[in-house]
């Protein structure tokens, strides 16, 4: 027997808490597969629904534990990779200079620079194809609810890796005919699946998640999603594919308030839950995964040990009155008192440097700048404007306002990019600009001294943009093809 496309373990997790991602779980042996008793109740596929969104941060992949594809273990997490090959870091000399090769773009399909990621995202709609098969069968109570999240992970799952392997339909004239990935809707592990247009994946993803608007609840409590979540998921496929009216309307279907500034620190200690739309508890009695260790490790004062800084250049962009440069940002001094513009945003809980924190996916904010910028390419530029203003009132003193034209837009971009920092969006925003990554020769230290990236350019039209599939993907899935370049 073939392997699989995706090397997922052969099994069904099953959550046994409240909690969507803790690691106290029973699975399911019979084989390693789930069996017809396995979803019976209404109990069973509440249990079931978890156990997918489980995928985001805790998989086994031949018996070996990983963090998901929103984790920190693997070099190519979705946490952190959308930054590390941006402008928005720079490596830090002093630390392990881990994924060095995704920040200089050494990207071959000999490395893996991302296999991890890919794995673990099949491996969630796996989850999820196998709860909407046995979902047919089923009349309970809950059965709408847990059949839209299952269409609305599935559908995020393979949203996450389009983006990544292939190219965004804004991107380029041909990129809704070039190679997307396989869209996978069988609960089958042994078939091997072509890859997919890039347009028909769109067409896909949006299929499922407008089934999942329509019947999945209101809200669904900590750790699953709601429908604003599902809306925001929404606005951004469409503003991905240049839909830009549909961008517009899924964002107004979201209800959450934009967090006020008074707020934006507390947020990433987890402190306060403004304007949050979907989140992951990381608590020390369930998941207790050290998610900022993909930033730094250890005290800020003395010991600390930078894995990337924010880079001279972000750091320069806040204004002073802006509330997020105290928010994402703080100051790490290391054993040999180099200073650093460490990164806060994962760094841990109140009164903590452990990274143990809630993954915060989805916020508020992104409905209200994802609207300026589809409002904006629509030649509204008045309630483009408004829109982005929503955000820049409650995030500084005194906000800019009144551009227009090109300038408007610029301003709605940096916008993006101030809120979005260390947040899974600069690389794929760039991408669907078709912009280069444009570093500054500034080095890692928090004055701009030190040592700067060994590679400060990524051209926009280059092949690099989508990642190599891993080679070992592609050696057990004879269907798979690679992309050009590599």
């Amino acid at each position: 027997m073939k392997k699989l496309i995706y090397k997922i373990a052969m099994f069904v997790v099953v959550a046994t808490t409240l909690v969507s991602c803790d690691k106290q779980l029973d699975q399911l042996a019979f084989d390693g597969l789930a069996t017809d008793n396995a979803f019976v109740t209404v109990s069973d596929f509440e249990n079931g629904i978890r156990g997918v969104y489980l995928g985001l941060c805790y998989v086994e992949r031949d018996l070996i534990t990983s963090t998901g594809y929103y984790g920190a273990s693997d070099a190519g997490s979705l946490l952190s990779a959308p930054d590390v090959m941006t402008d928005n870091v720079t490596m830090a000399i002093s630390g392990r200079t881990t994924k060095s090769n995704l920040h200089n773009w050494l990207l071959s399909p000999s490395q893996g620079n991302m296999s991890g990621f890919y794995t673990d995202a099949y491996a969630l709609i796996y989850r999820a194809n196998l709860l909407l098969d046995y979902a047919e069968g089923f009349e309970g109570e809950n059965k709408e609810n847990v059949v839209a999240e299952a269409k609305a992970l599935r559908a995020m799952a393979h949203f996450d890796l389009v983006k990544t392997y292939g190219k965004i339909p804004t991107q380029s004239a041909d990129a809704n005919g070039s190679l997307g990935v396989a869209y996978v809707t069988e609960a089958n592990p042994n078939i091997l699946p072509a890859r997919e247009t890039v347009g028909a994946v769109y067409e896909k993803i949006l299929i499922d998640l407008i089934d999942a608007e329509a019947s999945i609840n209101t809200n669904n409590g900590p750790g699953r999603l709601s429908k604003s979540a599902v809306n925001l998921l929404l606005s951004r496929v469409y503003l991905y594919m240049g839909q830009w009216q549909n961008a517009v309307d899924a964002a107004n279907k979201v209800t959450e308030a934009v967090a006020p500034r008074d707020a934006m620190v507390g947020i990433w200690d987890d402190t306060n839950s403004d304007g949050l739309v979907f989140t992951i508890p990381n608590t020390a009695d369930a998941l207790n995964q050290g998610i900022g260790v993909t930033w730094s490790q250890g005290p800020l004062n003395g010991t600390f040990l930078p894995e990337y800084a924010a880079s001279f250049e972000l750091f320069n962009l806040y204004a002073d009155d802006d509330i997020r440069k105290e928010a994402y940002l703080t100051l790490g001094v290391d054993s040999n008192n180099k200073e650093y513009n460490a990164i806060r945003k994962l760094l841990g809980k109140a009164g903590q440097t452990n990274g143990v924190v809630d993954y915060k996916i989805f916020r508020a904010a992104e409905a209200q700048l994802n609207k300026a910028e589809a409002l904006f390419n629509l030649g509204s530029e008045g309630p483009a404007r408004a829109a982005l203003d929503v955000v820049r009132s409650k995030r500084y003193i005194t906000p800019p306002s009144g551009e227009t034209g090109t300038a408007l837009r610029d301003a709605i971009r940096l916008e993006r990019r101030l809120e979005f920092a260390f947040e899974y969006q600069r690389f794929f925003d760039l991408k669907r600009w078709n912009l280069p990554v444009e570093r500054t020769n500034a080095g890692d230290e928090s004055d701009g001294s030190g040592v700067p990236s060994d590679q400060l350019t990524l051209p926009a039209g280059s092949n690099k943009w989508q990642l190599p599939i891993d080679q070992g993907i592609i050696d057990t899935n004879e269907n798979i093809v690679q992309n050009p370049g590599y």
